[in-house]
């Protein structure tokens, strides 16, 4: 394998020294520079409507969940039981809960903490994982098989058992914990349960990655580990990684929900969908908006980061291009 910095210069030997490399008569010059792996990536991803379509419904997610007062000025917390499973009207566009809350400004400010613990989650699941697999591809031998065997034993964990387990011992009934906790302790059972995936995809990364060409020039340079590793091995390892994360906040969101549900996850006063369709469900015959509308949008925003993680993973695998 060589460098994928040089990999798109090719030389050719000329006919004679002093020959000219001008293009033949007739043919329009190219001043187009090499594109790298990136490059060639973003130039497919912006033929396709689907990547448009899930980038610009992501955005307005994001936009919720850090600015959720310019979609929905009412409150999410307060209400008024006069208001108890009234129908959707102007004054409440989705209708209003047992509690007289507008389901709608829940709805709204419920993006935020989903985004925030599955993007959080991600992120721990990137860094524990990633280091975990460079350390256990690149060294080898002993090392790579007890990483290996840890990661196996969290492999078995039942991803769903293993959750109830941890936010039941540290997130219980009468535990007092505040929001910042609560949310906490989700991201962080989340990431335990989830690490090993990732380890296993960068350690076969870097093991088809370290015996490269240039891996050998560099430590035959004299160039350290460190620098290996970043300079070298990281770069050329993300791509499966940026795939499966992107692909991993919606199963993540996903996942937030259905402990919610359980009544494991985020519990009150944090505000979230899967709270909601929880709390919802009861009502489903007489107020089914409480379950439809946080359900939706619920979907909506995993099957958003899921089409983007498959347009970007069709992007940078050439074969199916």
């Amino acid at each position: 394998m060589s460098d994928p910095s040089t990999a798109s210069i090719v030389s050719t030997p000329a006919a004679h020294p002093t020959e000219s490399a001008a293009p033949a008569a007739g043919q329009p010059q190219s001043n187009e520079k090499p594109r790298g792996l990136l490059g060639d990536a973003w130039r497919d991803l912006r033929r396709k409507p689907l990547f448009w379509i899930s980038v610009t419904l992501i955005v307005i997610f994001l936009l919720m969940a850090a600015f959720p007062s310019l979609f929905a000025p009412g409150d999410p917390v307060n209400g008024s039981l006069t208001n108890s499973l009234k129908k959707p009207s102007a004054d409440g566009w989705f209708g209003y809960d047992v509690q007289g809350r507008d389901v709608y400004a829940r709805t709204i400010y419920g993006a935020r903490a989903s985004i925030i613990v599955a993007v959080l989650s991600v992120l721990g699941t990137l860094l524990v994982g990633g280091a975990m697999g460079i350390i256990a591809g690149y060294r080898g031998g002993w090392v790579d098989g007890l990483l290996s065997r840890i990661a196996d034993v969290f492999f078995g964990l039942p991803f769903v058992l293993g959750a109830i387990v941890i936010l039941t011992t540290f997130n219980g009934s009468g535990s007092g914990n505040s929001k910042a906790q609560i949310m906490s302790l989700v991201i962080a059972s989340l990431v335990v349960l989830s690490w090993p995936v990732v380890m296993r995809l960068m350690r076969s990364s870097v093991l088809s990655t370290k015996e490269a060409d240039y891996i050998v020039a560099a430590r035959a340079l004299g160039a350290g580990t460190g620098r290996i590793i970043l300079k070298h091995l990281l770069p050329n390892c993300l791509a499966p990684l940026l795939v499966y994360g992107t692909i991993m906040v919606g199963s993540f969101i996903g996942a937030e929900a259905t402990l919610s549900f359980l009544g494991v996850g985020l519990k009150s006063p944090v505000v979230s969908w899967g709270i909601m369709i929880s709390g919802g469900k009861d009502f489903i015959r007489v107020a089914p908006g409480l379950v439809f509308f946080p359900a939706a949008f619920l979907v909506t925003a995993v099957l958003s980061f899921v089409m983007l993680g498959e347009a970007v993973r069709e992007a940078l695998d050439p074969k199916l291009r």
